[in-house]
């Protein structure tokens, strides 16, 4: 038996397991995901037209909520643009209201661009914990196909999508679409800034070990738990050790006196990988790709997507406590 096979059993025996406690409700929010009573509420009837006038010169002016209804269906069942019109224009038939229209196709692809969508309240409940990752999306016209007949070209690209998650609750209160280029780091502060309730910690990565990150987080009076990378020295203003009360040298005097490991556990880092369950339902639910070809609609598009995830997540989502094995 090779060393890899042993560390990956070793690995799979250590692999704590969980076990749900409220899988009834859990189990009942999931079948209501699969509801398909679907109808438009009167408050969205209600402000289906736009107030504003129509400076184009058409006959209705259909409103921002309106649209964002629209986009909401076309990404919950995967439709294009003219499918999604049928299909409202199903429910309205359904629904026997024959007072309003379903703007066409090209009409929801033309607003989707600049739309302003109304973010998920997520419920208030005291000062919270943010875990940050993120992951890649793939973008139109760079499929598996070309791949295998072509090989990786030079001019493959997709899309990054950086998301800050509650652990406990599952719900996301950040996130931003960027190129493939753009340092994680970077978009630290203004994932930050877009949490409305107060943080206590934030849970990052080794990407985000940069000075900049800490004293933001610092400043803000934020805990940060990020692992500093394999082999770091503590910083120091003037000379070494002159500054050992920075959260990040007490953390690397902490992984050097216990190990990586055991500092990972006493810090409770581990919650971070609940921000790439987020990621894993993000990419179950709408798939791995991004089917909006401009970057603008691609960014319309992940808050739509996020927002859903949101209001899914308010459904119910498991409450689990780790297994005592015998």
């Amino acid at each position: 038996m090779s060393n890899i096979s042993k560390d990956f059993q070793t690995e799979a025996k250590d692999k704590v397991k969980y076990k749900i406690l409220n899988w009834s409700a859990y189990n009942k929010s999931l079948v209501n995901r699969g509801n398909i009573t679907i109808y438009f509420e009167q408050s969205v009837l209600d402000i289906w037209y736009s107030s504003l006038p129509n400076k184009q010169g058409g006959k209705f002016v259909y409103s921002d909520d309106c649209i964002e209804t629209l986009l909401m269906l076309k990404n919950v069942f995967k439709l294009g643009y003219r499918q999604t019109e049928g299909f409202a224009t199903s429910l309205l038939d359904l629904m026997d209201i024959n007072t309003i229209d379903v703007p066409s196709y090209s009409q929801i692809n033309r607003r989707a661009k600049t739309l302003k969508i109304k973010a998920y309240k997520v419920p208030k409940s005291g000062p919270v914990t943010i875990a940050i990752d993120s992951t890649g999306l793939k973008i139109y016209g760079e499929g598996e196909w070309k791949v295998r007949k072509h090989g990786y070209s030079k001019r493959r690209t997709w899309r990054k999508l950086h998301l800050g998650v509650d652990p406990q609750t599952g719900f996301i209160h950040c996130q931003c679409l960027t190129l493939n280029d753009v340092d994680d780091g970077s978009q630290m502060l203004g994932l930050i800034e877009q949490v409305e309730q107060e943080i206590e910690e934030v849970y990052l990565d080794g990407a985000y070990d940069h000075e900049h990150c800490w004293d933001e987080l610092i400043e803000l009076g934020i805990e940060p738990v990020i692992p500093p990378r394999k082999n770091a020295v503590t910083w120091y203003i003037d000379k070494p050790g002159d500054y050992p009360e920075y959260p990040r040298n007490i953390a690397v005097e902490k992984i050097n006196e216990i190990g990586r490991k055991q500092w990972k556990i006493e810090s409770g880092y581990h919650s971070r990988s609940l921000s790439e369950t987020a990621m894993f339902r993000y990419k179950t639910i709408f798939g791995e790709k991004l089917y909006s070809r401009k970057f603008d609609t691609q960014s319309v598009e992940n808050e739509v997507k996020i927002k859903i995830l949101n209001i899914m997540t308010a459904q119910g989502m498991p409450i689990s406590k780790p297994r005592i094995n015998a």
